[in-house]
């Protein structure tokens, strides 16, 4: 049992009693997986997502009286979003012999592989570890997908600089085992690259006892992380990585020679949170200074350490680092961590601000060569109509042999193009239907991002990824209708409270509360550094004109020079925006036409909703066709 700083007779979580009966994950997967059944039991579920995959049931075929159709999501482990030619060519292989035809590119750059069966999954794991890959840690109460920017420019260090370190702190955090290939390869290991001596050392150094005694998981023990722990390296200004969502943010520090300093350190964040829970609360994370870089390892394993002995491991809504800076302060954590650093964390260095990048499009990569950004709509690939994306992929990979990084907003990139090649890959592009200019597409498309919800999130409480296309080509008529007609912002949207494509950091959010219904979030920052705000709590997807519609006027009228809707939605405030709307709509301003109401029978009503929801319109706009229709064709 790991230490922990609670009386004797404190009571730990039922998950805590599951990993620590695990035998270091081993059970009972192993077991259950010589089964022939088609699903895991619960507690094989929760020891099974530390293995990268969670069990699911695609919902849209449940039937009553019937077993649900199980089936696995298998999450890759990609630090930076790093993805070998031979990998990709393997994810593809899987995706059509085991999977549902498709991949997904997630929002903590790795893929995911949807339909997977029981039966199959430890053909898939084994595949993906032969090829270069791993699953290991892609979920669970680990450290999970370390993040960097995926760009690769060769001709600045400090970028080669985070790709290495977050490669280096995704081994070092690596469960150590063994249990993974025991029960996938049958205690065969393989390794995608020799590990770095350094991070070795840097493992079983014990100074001021950050270490357990535990000859197996010298970092995590038997009962590892009390919940998931995410980290991301990053560059200065660049925050293509949602830095300040992240448990532990390291910014890399560089001299004018490009040669490394150190690293800024920031802590405690985290965006998931329970509807009516006001004790869980999205949060940024803190500056908590620099860092030698002699010292990174160390300080990594020092907050670890901090986490996992602090931790709330009775209250698995508490239990994220996140409540550990807001119980204590930043002080005092700071305070805490330096104990098991052995020294103190000095003062940050200064940085220029941070900025949203997306690198999509062709661009120079320092060295001759070319990397080409790829938009991906939601992060799915696929082939669906004279639009096959997954086609292009592969035959570009199979042809040209080129890695790949997925970014932190779902998208693909390709890098070390030859340039000689540029025109044969875009013509390959064009015959499979695939824009890859990035000013064809509509900035709030581009801007983005839904994690997968129904049918197959267990955790979902209504659409996400499916909805939102339909919502932005709203927001979009919507805009058009205000004279906002190239006016843009960052749309996120999730299915429920968790915030997997982290909508409370985006200038508009909807965050699933009930069957097609959203809680609404304004005033995130363009740039991913500050929180929204509720705005309102429950709207039917039906009805987001009615509600949107005077906000945007609001913004029109009263925005500053070149502000973004994000930075204006902050200054205003959630209240005086809500005061405006409601003058709007009792015709106190002039912002909005006036709205006649226009009574229905309860039956011609609920058939007139049904059919806007079918179609993913506004009640109104449907009914206010349908009279148009009458009158046009009296």
């Amino acid at each position: 049992m790991v230490k922990t700083p609670f009386s004797p007779d404190y009571k730990l979580s039922k998950v805590e009693g599951l990993k620590e009966r695990s035998n270091y994950l081993r059970e009972p997967v192993a077991s259950e997986l010589r089964l022939d059944t088609n699903s895991f039991s619960e507690d094989a579920t929760q020891i099974l997502k530390f293995h990268g995959s969670y069990q699911q049931d695609n919902r849209d075929n449940r039937a009553k009286g019937q077993e649900k159709d199980y089936q696995m999501m298998l999450r890759t482990r990609s630090p930076g979003g790093f993805i070998p030619p031979q990998l990709y060519l393997t994810l593809d292989k899987l995706a059509a012999a085991y999977g549902n035809n498709t991949l997904r590119a997630t929002t903590r750059q790795g893929f995911q592989l949807h339909g997977i069966l029981k039966k199959n999954l430890k053909q898939a794991i084994a595949a993906i570890v032969k090829s270069m890959g791993s699953t290991l840690g892609a979920c669970g109460d680990i450290n999970r997908n370390v993040m960097a920017p995926p760009a690769p420019y060769k001709n600045r260090p400090e970028y080669t600089l985070a790709w290495e370190y977050a490669n280096n702190i995704a081994d070092l955090l690596a469960p150590q085992s063994g249990a993974y290939y025991e029960v996938w390869l049958d205690g065969e290991k393989f390794l995608s690259a020799e590990e770095s001596p350094e991070v070795k050392a840097a493992r079983q150094r014990n100074a001021n006892d950050v270490n357990l005694p535990d000859p197996q998981e010298p970092i995590y023990g038997t009962n590892f992380m009390p919940r998931k722990f995410k980290i991301a390296v990053t560059v200065p200004g660049d925050n293509s990585v949602d830095l300040y969502s992240q448990d532990l943010s390291l910014v890399v520090i560089t001299n004018k020679k490009g040669e490394l300093q150190g690293f800024n350190i920031f802590a405690g964040g985290g965006l998931g949170r329970t509807h009516n829970k006001e004790e869980t609360f999205a949060r940024v994370a803190d500056p908590i200074g620099f860092v030698d870089k002699a010292d990174i390892y160390d300080l990594v394993k020092a907050v670890v350490a901090t986490q996992r002995d602090y931790g709330d491991r009775a209250n698995r809504r508490h239990a994220r680092m996140k409540y550990l800076l807001a119980d204590w302060g930043v002080d005092s954590f700071r305070e805490k961590v330096e104990q098991y650093l052995g020294k103190a964390i000095s003062p940050a260095k200064p940085m220029p601000a941070f900025k949203y990048q997306d690198f999509l499009g062709w661009n120079e990569q320092g060295d001759g060569k070319l990397f080409l950004g790829l938009s991906v709509e939601n992060g799915r690939v696929k082939d669906e109509g004279k639009f096959k994306l997954r086609t292009a992929l592969r035959t570009i990979v199979e042809q040209f042999s080129l890695p790949m990084r997925l970014t932190p907003h779902q998208n693909v990139l390709f890098y070390d193009i030859e340039p000689n090649d540029k025109e044969a890959i875009a013509k390959i592009f064009q015959e499979n239907g695939v824009e890859i200019d990035p000013t064809a597409f509509d900035p709030l498309v581009r801007h983005s991002m839904a994690c997968p919800a129904l049918p197959t999130c267990g955790l979902a409480i209504t659409e996400s990824e499916r909805a939102l296309p339909g919502i932005t080509d709203r927001m979009r008529v919507l805009l058009d209708k205000l004279g906002l007609t190239n006016e843009s912002f960052t749309i996120r949207m999730t299915g429920c409270p968790n915030g997997c494509a982290r909508p409370y950091m985006a200038e508009l959010g909807f965050v699933g509360i009930a069957p097609d219904t959203y809680q609404v979030w304004l005033g995130g920052s363009p740039h991913q550094t500050r929180l929204a705000q509720v705005y309102q709590e429950r709207v039917n997807h039906a009805e987001l004109e009615i509600h949107l519609e005077p906000v945007f006027a609001y913004f029109k009228k009263s925005r500053r020079k070149n502000e973004k809707f994000g930075d204006f939605c902050d200054r205003v405030g959630m209240e005086a925006i809500r005061e405006f709307v409601t003058k709007s709509q009792s015709g106190e301003t002039t912002a909005t036409k006036t709205r006649h109401r226009v009574s229905l029978p309860e039956e011609i009503y609920n058939q007139l909703n049904q059919a806007a929801a079918s179609q993913g319109k506004p009640i109104s706009h449907l009914a206010a066709e349908a009279i148009v229709a009458y009158l046009q064709s009296q």
